[in-house]
Order: structure tokens, then sequence, then C-alpha cells
């Protein structure tokens, strides 16, 4: 009898350690694919950067009278010799939050000059939201966005030489005839950049945009400027190429 409960025991002993190694596998199966699921899932909040960028752009019209404008110059034609492109020239700054790994939500603002070698200059500034979508490719982050915003546009204009004349009855006077003209504008602003990571905390950044204004049609600028279309509030314009440095986050 006491042959016959040993030879049992024996027999029911290793079943029992065979099913305890399996829970025990099963345990270490199932911490695995939890630790994995979570290393998988990326936070809503990834991240926060912000940093400073100076740009130059190619800014044209396609006609000087979009842009100078103005009554004080006397004459439609006397607007027509004006310039009516240039090189820009300009910083910024943008803050910004990341999302999901693969979003920047922010804010940017910035300003772009013209100069006219001494005859003036045109200055644009503006600010806005901006949200772009990016991803990652080990140190580069290639990303495509839009800024959303508005600002004003300051045109002057100041001729190299004065227009003298001799109104009846009265002495000789000589009369400036600068131009200057200030417009707001909305704005949309589409762009394209990459980031190249130096570290954990600070990236390069360069950008490529073209702001675009929108909104309704607008007629009567000025007496000379006749029907004058939205877009003429934020004229010139044309591309420009950032380069800038970020830090934070990344």
């Amino acid at each position: 009898m006491k042959k016959q409960i040993l030879l049992i025991a024996l027999t029911i002993l290793p079943l029992g350690l065979m099913a305890q190694e399996q829970e025990v596998t099963a345990e270490k199966q199932t911490s695995t694919a939890r630790e994995a699921s979570h290393k998988s899932s990326s936070p809503v909040f990834s991240g926060i950067s912000g940093g400073m960028m100076l740009h130059i752009g190619y800014m044209f019209s396609d006609d000087p009278r979009k842009i100078f404008s103005n009554a004080g110059l006397g004459s439609a034609d006397y607007v027509r010799g004006l310039p009516k492109d240039g090189v820009g020239l300009g910083l910024g700054g943008t803050l910004r939050i990341h999302l999901l790994n693969h979003i920047h939500l922010g804010a940017e603002g910035g300003m772009t000059i013209i100069p006219f070698h001494g005859n003036g200059n045109i200055r644009v500034g503006y600010g806005g939201a901006v949200c772009d979508f990016y991803t990652t490719w080990g140190k580069v982050r290639p990303l495509i966005g839009l800024s959303v915003g508005g600002g004003a546009m300051k045109r002057l204009y100041l001729p190299p030489d004065p227009v003298t004349y001799v109104p009846q009855g009265t002495a000789d006077s000589t009369i400036y005839n600068a131009s200057y003209v200030k417009t707001p504008f909305f704005y949309m602003d589409p762009y394209i950049g990459l980031e190249v990571g130096l570290n954990s905390h600070m990236a390069l950044l360069f950008r490529i945009d073209y702001m675009l204004p929108f909104g309704r049609t607008k007629s009567g600028l000025t007496d000379l400027a006749g029907d004058v279309k939205w877009s003429n509030f934020m004229t010139p314009s044309g591309p420009r190429f950032y380069i800038g440095i970020m830090f934070g986050k990344l």
C-alpha cells in the first residue's frame, strides 16, 4: 500500500512542476508584452521647443502702383517709375509644443525689411499660429506645415531728388513727394522644412515659405490705386529661406 501511494506521488509531482513552470512562463510573456506595448505607445505631449530664425528672400510685385499708390506722389506716371521688387531680410522667433511625436503646434512672429538703398524701405511685421507635421529619420526631421495670422506692411519711399514747381501767384516751392502707405493684412504661410538634431536639446532648422494673403476683395486703397484686390494689401511678397536654431526637449 505504501509503495502504491509513493508511486502515485512520484507520478503527480512532475506534472505539478510542469504546470507551475508553464504558469511562470506565461506570466513572463504577459509582462514582456505589456512592457512592449507601453514602449510602443507615444505620449500625447512629447516635448517643447523654441528659438530664433534669420531669413532672406526675393519679394516682388507685378506693378509698383500696388505698392506705392499714394495721393502724395501727385501722378500715376510718377508711381510707375518706382521699384516693385527687392531682396528681403529679416528675423523671427517661434515657440512650439510637440504632440504624439509627429505634430508641432505653437506661435511665431517676425519682421522682414526690403531696403531701397537710402530711398526708403518696406517693412513687414507679422505673427500667428503655426502647425506642422513631421517624422523622424535618425537625427533628421522633415516637416510640412502652415502658419495663419495677421500683420501690417509699411511702405516708405523717398525720391532721390525733390520735385520743384511754381504754383500760379506764389513763390517757388519745393515738394518732396514721399510715399508712405501702411496696410494691415491676414495671411496664410505654407512651408516645408528640415530639422537636424545636434543633441537632445538643440537642433538646426532650415525652412522655405511663401506668405499668401487671404480675405475679401477690397477697393479704394488710394485714389490712384483704382480697384485694389485684397492681395495688394500684402505686396510685394515672395519665397523666403530660413535658418535658425531650436532649443528645448526635442
